[in-house]
């Protein structure tokens, strides 16, 4: 009956590691030898139980493992020998190919090689037709993943790895439950995003900030969409998405400014900050076009087109391409011939977009319009009072443009075909709810 013990080899010069060799004995006449990877001091080593000697000081964690690997190793190497079906020509160097046929099936075709994860979601960001700003939404899914198997290595198996085959629904809401407390991990875990940090523009901290459920929702809606491109490529079969359900993302009602109001940040004086005009005139420009401003920043002379500003609206870009062709009313017109002598690359002197939504909260606040409005927090889902100024960004500019509109012609495709908004649009639904005026008429046709 064949057996298999476990040593180490030390010569006279003392050293601090030695590897862990096995011997397997069949009889008198067999000895095979294997040399593994697995190292240890040899003052730590206990000859006759095979294993870490109990008497040291040892970490708990480090010593189970060890003895289970060497445990694990000789059972490996009997079976190895017990299946091999011609033993008497075995030989050391068969039995060391065998064993790592056991340990790397992948390297000699016995099992196809699993896709890396973290290379084929830059293969899929690479590989699928989006914009920019949506190659970065998906980078910063790359980088939350990329923290999540740090912390996971972390606080549990050091060996933790994310895999195309092996995620499933549990691991989904693990992942889930990673992204609800991150923010609190930053001092306790600092490495963590020292190696990898949260990047974002707009912020100067590396921290993560706390996240809300319609985050959430945007984040795993992009982890599912690189799933199914994973399915579709033969990356994958696994589909942990099957199980997992995704909230619907809840919105509160949009609130823009009225005309009148548009016109009185228009005509603040703001002579005292030049830039902050030019800014100003900048943003009652995009509330008289309605684009995004991703758009209204790649603006040039050439999207003017016969009175009117012509573009693919980016969002569109790589879908079903939209054109959008908003005819320049006198306001727009003044505007642009304001800088009709600027030599910069856009058409008009737009910075940063950070910037632009500070300057824009700006001049509202010189403009006296703080009203207040009812928004929804983002985190806690609920809604709270704030006076506008605070809460203005660019696309306070856009909302502007679709809810005059809408209030003026009742129609959605029609102010759609002006704004970029697909048919059937759920974002350009919510703009239903937005006047009360309207409510009003309604009311009055019963009476």
């Amino acid at each position: 009956m064949a057996t298999v013990t476990a040593f180490i080899r030390v010569s006279k010069k003392k050293v601090e590691k030695a590897h862990v060799r096995f011997r397997l004995r069949d009889g008198r006449d067999l000895q095979l030898f294997h040399k593994s990877k697995f190292e240890i001091n040899p003052d730590h080593w206990d000859k006759s139980k095979q294993e870490i000697k109990a008497k040291i000081l040892y970490d708990t964690k480090k010593r189970a493992e060890f003895n289970q690997n060497v445990a694990s190793r000789k059972k490996l190497i009997l079976d190895v020998y017990n299946k091999y079906p011609d033993k008497k020509n075995i030989t050391s160097e068969i039995l060391d190919i065998e064993i790592d046929k056991e340990l790397h099936p992948e390297n000699y075709g016995l099992i196809e090689k699993p896709e890396k994860f973290f290379e084929t979601f830059l293969d899929f960001i690479a590989a699928k037709k989006m914009a920019e700003s949506r190659k970065r939404a998906f980078m910063v899914i790359y980088r939350s993943l990329q923290r999540y198997e740090v912390y996971k290595r972390i606080t549990g198996p050091k060996a933790f790895t994310l895999s195309l085959n092996d995620i499933t629904a549990v691991t989904l809401r693990d992942f889930e439950r990673f992204l609800i407390e991150e923010h609190t991990y930053f001092e306790k875990y600092p490495k963590i995003y020292e190696a990898i940090p949260e990047v974002h523009k707009t912020r100067k901290s590396p921290k993560p900030e706390k996240r809300g459920q319609n985050t959430l929702n945007g984040i795993f809606v992009k982890f599912r969409t690189f799933f199914l491109w994973a399915i579709d490529n033969g990356k994958t079969t696994n589909n942990p998405f099957k199980a997992f359900k995704i909230e619907d993302s809840v919105y509160g009602t949009p609130f823009y400014i009225t005309i009148e109001e548009r016109n009185k940040i228009l005509n603040t004086d703001l002579s005292e900050n030049p830039t902050l005009a030019t800014q100003r005139d900048i943003f009652v420009f995009q509330c008289l076009i309605g684009c995004r401003v991703s758009d209204l920043m790649k603006f040039t002379r050439d999207n003017i087109i016969n009175g009117a500003v012509e573009y693919i609206a980016r969002k569109t870009t790589h879908g079903n391409p939209v054109t959008v062709r908003v005819p320049l009313n006198s306001i727009a017109k003044q505007i642009l011939d304001r800088y009709k002598d600027y030599k910069g690359p856009g058409l008009l002197p737009f910075i940063v977009e950070q910037r632009y939504n500070d300057y824009i909260k700006l001049m509202f606040e010189k403009a006296e319009i703080t009203r207040i409005v009812t928004v929804l927090n983002p985190t806690t889902r609920q809604a709270e009072q704030r006076p506008i100024n605070e809460v203005a960004s660019s696309h306070l500019a856009r909302r502007c443009f679709v809810g005059n509109l809408y209030k003026q012609v009742k129609d959605p495709n029609l102010v759609g075909a002006l704004s970029g908004h697909k048919e059937g649009s759920k974002a350009f639904a919510r703009y239903r709810e937005i006047d009360e005026q309207m409510k009003t008429d309604l009311v009055k046709m019963l009476e």
